[in-house]
Protein backbone atom coordinates (compact mmCIF):
# COMPACT_ATOMS: atom_id res chain seq x y z
CA UNK A 1 0.00 0.00 0.00
CA UNK A 2 1.52 3.34 -1.04
CA UNK A 3 1.46 6.41 1.38
CA UNK A 4 2.27 9.33 -0.45
CA UNK A 5 2.38 9.62 -4.07
CA UNK A 6 4.41 12.16 -5.63
CA UNK A 7 3.69 13.50 -9.00
CA UNK A 8 5.62 16.38 -11.53
CA UNK A 9 6.33 18.08 -8.34
CA UNK A 10 8.30 21.47 -9.23
CA UNK A 11 8.52 24.46 -8.12
CA UNK A 12 10.33 27.86 -9.03
CA UNK A 13 11.38 31.05 -7.11
CA UNK A 14 10.98 34.43 -9.47
CA UNK A 15 11.05 32.46 -12.32
CA UNK A 16 14.01 30.02 -11.63
CA UNK A 17 13.39 26.49 -11.21
CA UNK A 18 14.60 25.09 -7.75
CA UNK A 19 12.76 21.43 -8.29
CA UNK A 20 11.93 20.36 -11.44
CA UNK A 21 9.49 17.66 -12.24
CA UNK A 22 9.62 15.21 -9.10
CA UNK A 23 8.00 11.91 -8.86
CA UNK A 24 8.44 9.54 -6.23
CA UNK A 25 6.17 7.05 -3.62
CA UNK A 26 6.41 5.99 -0.33
CA UNK A 27 5.29 2.58 1.75
CA UNK A 28 4.63 2.57 5.18
CA UNK A 29 7.09 2.33 7.97
CA UNK A 30 9.99 3.25 5.47
CA UNK A 31 13.13 4.92 6.07
CA UNK A 32 13.80 7.12 3.50
CA UNK A 33 16.92 9.83 2.79
CA UNK A 34 16.92 12.86 0.28
CA UNK A 35 20.48 13.43 -0.47
CA UNK A 36 21.98 15.88 -2.23
CA UNK A 37 24.61 18.67 -2.04
CA UNK A 38 23.65 22.41 -0.27
CA UNK A 39 21.09 23.88 -3.08
CA UNK A 40 20.15 20.63 -5.02
CA UNK A 41 16.41 21.98 -3.57
CA UNK A 42 15.93 18.92 -0.48
CA UNK A 43 14.69 21.71 1.33
CA UNK A 44 12.26 23.32 -1.16
CA UNK A 45 10.87 19.54 -1.36
CA UNK A 46 10.02 19.15 2.40
CA UNK A 47 8.40 22.59 2.73
CA UNK A 48 6.12 21.75 -0.22
CA UNK A 49 5.36 18.67 1.16
CA UNK A 50 4.82 19.81 4.61
CA UNK A 51 2.16 22.93 3.23
CA UNK A 52 4.67 25.69 3.96
CA UNK A 53 5.27 26.13 0.36
CA UNK A 54 2.97 26.00 -2.84
CA UNK A 55 4.07 23.85 -5.70
CA UNK A 56 4.19 25.93 -8.85
CA UNK A 57 3.25 22.60 -10.39
CA UNK A 58 2.72 18.99 -9.55
CA UNK A 59 0.86 16.86 -7.18
CA UNK A 60 1.02 15.58 -3.97
CA UNK A 61 -1.56 12.69 -2.74
CA UNK A 62 -1.73 11.04 0.67
CA UNK A 63 -2.87 7.39 1.16
CA UNK A 64 -5.40 8.12 -1.87
CA UNK A 65 -6.99 11.38 -0.44
CA UNK A 66 -8.16 14.28 -2.98
CA UNK A 67 -5.48 16.18 -4.11
CA UNK A 68 -7.06 19.54 -2.44
CA UNK A 69 -6.98 17.73 1.35
CA UNK A 70 -5.43 19.14 4.50
CA UNK A 71 -2.37 16.66 4.54
CA UNK A 72 -0.71 18.64 7.50
CA UNK A 73 -2.84 16.37 9.96
CA UNK A 74 -0.89 13.29 8.59
CA UNK A 75 2.39 15.02 8.48
CA UNK A 76 4.95 15.98 11.11
CA UNK A 77 7.71 18.03 10.58
CA UNK A 78 11.17 19.34 11.74
CA UNK A 79 12.86 21.85 9.63
CA UNK A 80 16.49 22.48 10.08
CA UNK A 81 16.79 25.22 12.31
CA UNK A 82 13.91 24.52 14.98
CA UNK A 83 13.10 27.51 17.27
CA UNK A 84 11.99 27.04 20.72
CA UNK A 85 11.11 29.31 23.87
CA UNK A 86 14.19 28.98 25.75
CA UNK A 87 11.91 30.15 28.85
CA UNK A 88 9.88 27.31 28.73
CA UNK A 89 10.82 24.02 30.00
CA UNK A 90 10.60 20.74 27.90
CA UNK A 91 7.39 19.31 29.13
CA UNK A 92 5.31 22.74 29.13
CA UNK A 93 6.65 23.31 25.12
CA UNK A 94 4.95 19.82 24.24
CA UNK A 95 1.88 20.53 26.44
CA UNK A 96 1.91 23.95 24.28
CA UNK A 97 2.28 22.66 20.75
CA UNK A 98 -0.01 19.60 21.72
CA UNK A 99 -2.84 21.92 21.94
CA UNK A 100 -2.00 23.70 19.16
CA UNK A 101 -2.65 20.23 17.17
CA UNK A 102 -6.07 20.23 18.74
CA UNK A 103 -5.25 17.66 21.19
CA UNK A 104 -6.76 18.23 25.06
CA UNK A 105 -5.19 19.67 28.29
CA UNK A 106 -5.38 16.15 29.35
CA UNK A 107 -4.68 14.37 25.88
CA UNK A 108 -1.45 17.05 25.62
CA UNK A 109 -0.28 16.30 28.72
CA UNK A 110 -0.33 12.51 28.52
CA UNK A 111 1.07 12.27 25.41
CA UNK A 112 4.19 15.25 26.82
CA UNK A 113 5.06 12.32 28.98
CA UNK A 114 5.39 9.73 27.06
CA UNK A 115 6.89 11.97 24.12
CA UNK A 116 9.52 12.94 27.16
CA UNK A 117 10.26 9.23 28.17
CA UNK A 118 10.46 8.18 23.95
CA UNK A 119 13.44 10.74 23.19
CA UNK A 120 15.26 10.09 26.88
CA UNK A 121 14.61 13.92 27.93
CA UNK A 122 12.32 12.79 31.05
CA UNK A 123 14.85 13.58 33.50
CA UNK A 124 15.39 17.18 31.78
CA UNK A 125 11.69 17.90 31.35
CA UNK A 126 11.65 20.50 33.70
CA UNK A 127 14.86 22.33 32.34
CA UNK A 128 14.12 25.41 30.94
CA UNK A 129 14.87 24.85 26.91
CA UNK A 130 17.87 27.78 26.72
CA UNK A 131 19.92 25.06 28.72
CA UNK A 132 19.16 22.53 26.71
CA UNK A 133 22.25 20.86 24.62
CA UNK A 134 21.86 20.82 20.84
CA UNK A 135 21.23 16.79 20.60
CA UNK A 136 18.56 18.01 23.22
CA UNK A 137 17.23 20.65 21.47
CA UNK A 138 16.52 18.44 18.40
CA UNK A 139 15.31 15.56 20.17
CA UNK A 140 12.71 17.55 21.75
CA UNK A 141 12.04 19.06 18.37
CA UNK A 142 11.15 15.62 16.57
CA UNK A 143 8.85 15.12 20.03
CA UNK A 144 7.14 18.26 19.31
CA UNK A 145 6.85 17.01 15.45
CA UNK A 146 4.92 13.65 16.18
CA UNK A 147 2.86 14.97 19.31
CA UNK A 148 -0.15 14.66 17.09
CA UNK A 149 0.89 10.80 15.80
CA UNK A 150 1.86 11.68 12.20
CA UNK A 151 1.88 9.05 9.45
CA UNK A 152 4.58 10.79 7.71
CA UNK A 153 7.77 12.40 9.36
CA UNK A 154 9.53 14.75 7.86
CA UNK A 155 13.17 16.01 9.27
CA UNK A 156 15.29 18.54 7.37
CA UNK A 157 19.14 17.77 7.62
CA UNK A 158 18.11 16.49 11.03
CA UNK A 159 21.94 15.79 12.36
CA UNK A 160 24.13 18.45 10.30
CA UNK A 161 24.61 20.83 12.62
CA UNK A 162 25.22 18.59 15.68
CA UNK A 163 28.26 17.20 17.40
CA UNK A 164 29.33 13.36 17.72
CA UNK A 165 27.15 12.68 20.80
CA UNK A 166 24.03 14.59 19.37
CA UNK A 167 24.14 12.66 15.91
CA UNK A 168 24.31 9.54 17.68
CA UNK A 169 21.40 9.87 19.40
CA UNK A 170 19.62 11.54 16.73
CA UNK A 171 20.29 8.70 14.89
CA UNK A 172 19.45 5.77 17.30
CA UNK A 173 16.20 7.44 18.05
CA UNK A 174 15.47 7.44 14.23
CA UNK A 175 16.35 3.89 14.20
CA UNK A 176 13.27 3.59 16.77
CA UNK A 177 11.28 5.74 15.11
CA UNK A 178 10.97 4.00 11.75
CA UNK A 179 9.51 0.96 13.39
CA UNK A 180 6.13 2.90 14.39
CA UNK A 181 6.02 5.71 11.15
CA UNK A 182 7.55 6.32 7.20
CA UNK A 183 10.98 9.35 7.49
CA UNK A 184 11.85 10.94 4.96
CA UNK A 185 14.79 13.22 6.19
CA UNK A 186 17.20 15.63 3.73
CA UNK A 187 20.60 15.08 4.48
CA UNK A 188 24.47 16.13 2.42
CA UNK A 189 26.06 13.74 5.11
CA UNK A 190 26.49 10.41 3.54
CA UNK A 191 27.03 8.46 5.51
CA UNK A 192 24.28 8.93 8.05
CA UNK A 193 22.13 8.30 5.03
CA UNK A 194 23.99 4.77 4.44
CA UNK A 195 23.26 3.75 8.22
CA UNK A 196 19.46 4.84 8.90
CA UNK A 197 17.68 4.62 5.46
CA UNK A 198 15.80 2.15 3.62
CA UNK A 199 15.19 3.81 0.36
CA UNK A 200 17.05 6.47 -1.23
CA UNK A 201 16.17 9.62 -3.56
CA UNK A 202 19.26 11.08 -5.16
CA UNK A 203 18.39 14.97 -5.87
CA UNK A 204 20.52 17.04 -8.22
CA UNK A 205 20.44 20.31 -9.62
CA UNK A 206 16.41 19.75 -8.55
CA UNK A 207 16.10 16.67 -10.46
CA UNK A 208 16.18 13.00 -9.28
CA UNK A 209 18.91 11.44 -10.95
CA UNK A 210 18.42 7.65 -9.22
CA UNK A 211 16.16 6.78 -6.81
CA UNK A 212 15.71 3.00 -5.25
CA UNK A 213 16.67 0.88 -1.78
CA UNK A 214 19.72 0.30 -0.64
CA UNK A 215 20.23 -3.12 -2.16
CA UNK A 216 18.96 -1.99 -5.43
CA UNK A 217 21.36 1.19 -5.93
CA UNK A 218 24.42 -1.02 -4.84
CA UNK A 219 23.53 -4.03 -6.73
CA UNK A 220 23.30 -1.39 -9.94
CA UNK A 221 26.46 0.55 -9.24
CA UNK A 222 28.67 -1.82 -7.23
CA UNK A 223 32.57 -1.28 -8.03
CA UNK A 224 35.00 -3.39 -6.48
CA UNK A 225 37.31 -1.62 -4.90
CA UNK A 226 40.39 -2.76 -2.78
CA UNK A 227 42.77 -0.41 -0.66
CA UNK A 228 46.22 -0.72 0.24
CA UNK A 229 49.06 1.15 1.84
CA UNK A 230 52.61 0.40 2.25
CA UNK A 231 55.05 0.87 5.13
CA UNK A 232 56.84 3.21 2.17
CA UNK A 233 55.97 5.33 -0.17
CA UNK A 234 52.50 4.02 -1.65
CA UNK A 235 52.48 5.80 -4.99
CA UNK A 236 55.53 3.88 -5.78
CA UNK A 237 53.34 0.98 -6.56
CA UNK A 238 50.61 2.87 -8.25
CA UNK A 239 51.98 2.14 -11.72
CA UNK A 240 52.58 -1.34 -11.39
CA UNK A 241 49.18 -2.23 -10.16
CA UNK A 242 47.47 -0.07 -12.61
CA UNK A 243 49.10 -2.46 -15.07
CA UNK A 244 47.34 -5.20 -14.20
CA UNK A 245 44.87 -6.90 -16.24
CA UNK A 246 42.07 -6.92 -14.02
CA UNK A 247 42.31 -3.22 -12.88
CA UNK A 248 40.03 -0.65 -14.14
CA UNK A 249 42.08 2.44 -12.20
CA UNK A 250 43.96 2.77 -9.13
CA UNK A 251 44.24 6.31 -7.64
CA UNK A 252 46.35 7.87 -4.08
CA UNK A 253 44.07 9.60 -1.79
CA UNK A 254 45.87 10.10 1.69
CA UNK A 255 48.54 8.21 1.41
CA UNK A 256 46.33 5.21 0.16
CA UNK A 257 46.31 3.80 -2.81
CA UNK A 258 42.41 2.73 -4.12
CA UNK A 259 41.85 0.19 -7.07
CA UNK A 260 38.94 -0.14 -8.95
CA UNK A 261 38.68 -3.69 -10.33
CA UNK A 262 36.23 -5.30 -13.06
CA UNK A 263 36.45 -8.77 -11.29
CA UNK A 264 37.08 -8.64 -7.03
CA UNK A 265 39.00 -12.34 -7.28
CA UNK A 266 41.41 -11.70 -10.05
CA UNK A 267 42.44 -8.55 -9.10
CA UNK A 268 42.86 -9.88 -5.57
CA UNK A 269 45.34 -12.61 -6.82
CA UNK A 270 47.09 -10.41 -8.75
CA UNK A 271 48.38 -8.30 -6.38
CA UNK A 272 49.04 -10.23 -3.43
CA UNK A 273 50.83 -12.42 -6.40
CA UNK A 274 53.07 -9.07 -7.25
CA UNK A 275 53.36 -8.49 -3.67
CA UNK A 276 54.62 -11.86 -3.08
CA UNK A 277 57.07 -11.51 -5.89
CA UNK A 278 58.71 -8.36 -5.58
CA UNK A 279 58.81 -8.44 -1.68
CA UNK A 280 56.33 -5.21 -1.10
CA UNK A 281 56.28 -3.99 2.15
CA UNK A 282 52.26 -3.96 2.12
CA UNK A 283 51.04 -3.02 5.48
CA UNK A 284 47.42 -3.10 4.50
CA UNK A 285 45.15 -4.95 2.18
CA UNK A 286 40.97 -4.15 2.45
CA UNK A 287 38.18 -5.00 0.38
CA UNK A 288 35.61 -2.80 0.72
CA UNK A 289 32.32 -1.89 -1.37
CA UNK A 290 30.96 1.06 -2.77
CA UNK A 291 30.39 3.85 -0.58
CA UNK A 292 27.38 5.97 -0.78
CA UNK A 293 29.54 8.85 -1.88
CA UNK A 294 30.68 6.70 -4.58
CA UNK A 295 27.47 5.86 -5.59
CA UNK A 296 26.11 9.53 -5.62
CA UNK A 297 29.46 10.58 -8.03
CA UNK A 298 28.86 7.95 -10.38
CA UNK A 299 25.36 8.80 -10.75
CA UNK A 300 25.78 12.51 -10.60
CA UNK A 301 28.88 11.71 -12.95
CA UNK A 302 26.58 9.89 -16.20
Amino acid sequence: MTLLTVENLSKSYDGKPAVKQVSFQFQPQKCVALIGPNGAGKTTILRTLSGLLKPTSGIVTFNNMNANDDLRKHIGYLPQYPVFYPWMTGSEFLVYVGKLAHLSKEEAMARSEELLSLVGLTEAKNRRIGKYSGGMKQRLGIAQAIIHRPRLLMLDEPVSSLDPIGRREVLTLMEELKKEMTILFSTHILSDADEVSDELLLLHQGKIVEKGSMDELRKKYQTAKIELSFQDESATYQSKINSLPSVVKCHMERHTLHVAANDIAAARKEILMAASADNWPLTSFTINRTSLEDMFMKVVGN
